[in-house]
């Protein structure tokens, strides 16, 4: 395989299929419309999470305060009545089954990631605040991706309020963590950044990159999916090179979308999880 092979693989896909490949700390292998822009969805959970741990090394709030588990947030609208989420399109009945009671902000921040929790995920923003979300993008260089609102927040949405990303920014996102994880850098300290790739390693949803990988291989990532997008994100760590950030955004008719227990594995994961195949058969390459 080539890169000018894979590019040409993927033209055939319909919609936009974004991409960027590269070591840590280096210009990168191969890229694909790494700039373009698409719709966020769940992948928006990762800046989410570095909000919440730089919070918690300024002293600001604790990772293991309870807090009580509400279903109802404030819009990123100014003036729009408070929002809820709709169990049907969660991924998570944990965090449902404790709507009244209370939880740690740190289990909260790990149903986010390892079940993609859309109430974890307003939970966290709750207690962060936008504005630190915004700083975490703003710290890894990200230049086009933009957290403006939580999940089902439909007034904000409606008003032209968005969350987008790029392969580019997610990458220098993925970047930081995994680079900041041996050496201090922009996000927080090194055993900071460690505990968030364990979150990350941690995953249970691994229908798209993790599938083409071989089995055992350790990958921090976090996906994203909604009808019509589809994004896998990951640092990959093989035991025999370094480790390599890879991240494929896909806005196209190829993923069918989902929620709640069920599990997507539709042309969009395996179009991911085949570029993940090729980079990963590239790997001493890159």
């Amino acid at each position: 395989m080539t890169w000018d092979d894979l590019d040409a693989h993927l033209d055939r896909a319909p919609g936009t299929v974004s991409a960027y490949v590269g070591r840590l700390d280096t210009p990168p292998t191969w890229t694909r419309h790494a700039d373009a822009t698409h719709y966020a969805a769940s992948t928006m959970k990762t800046a989410v999470l570095a909000a919440l741990y730089r919070r918690a090394e300024a002293g600001t709030l604790d990772l293991d305060a309870e807090i009580p588990v509400v279903n109802e947030f404030d819009s990123a609208q100014p003036g729009a009545p408070r929002f809820t989420n709709e169990r049907a399109y969660d991924n998570d009945d944990a965090v449902w089954d404790r709507v009244g009671a209370t939880a740690t902000l740190r289990w909260l921040a790990e149903r986010m990631i390892v079940r993609s929790s859309n109430l974890a995920t307003n939970l966290v923003i709750a207690h962060v605040g936008l504005p630190a979300v915004a700083d975490v993008w703003a710290r890894t260089g990200a230049r086009h991706s933009i957290t403006g609102r939580g999940i089902e927040d439909f007034a904000a949405r409606e008003a032209g309020i968005t969350n987008v990303v790029t392969a580019a920014d997610l990458a220098a996102l993925l970047g930081a963590l995994a680079s900041g994880a041996s050496t201090p850098g922009p996000l927080a300290s090194p055993a900071g950044c460690a505990a968030m790739l364990d979150v990350l390693v941690a995953q249970e949803h691994r229908e798209d990159l993790a599938a083409g990988l071989p089995h055992g291989t350790r990958i921090a990532h976090k996906g994203g999916w909604i009808h019509g997008v589809r994004h896998g994100t990951g640092v990959v760590f093989p035991d025999d090179a370094p480790p390599y950030l890879i991240v494929v955004c896909t806005t196209t008719d190829l993923a069918d979308g989902g929620s709640n227990d069920d599990v997507i594995d539709d042309d969009a994961c395996r179009l991911i999880a085949h570029v993940s195949a090729q980079v990963w058969a590239a790997r001493h390459r890159l």
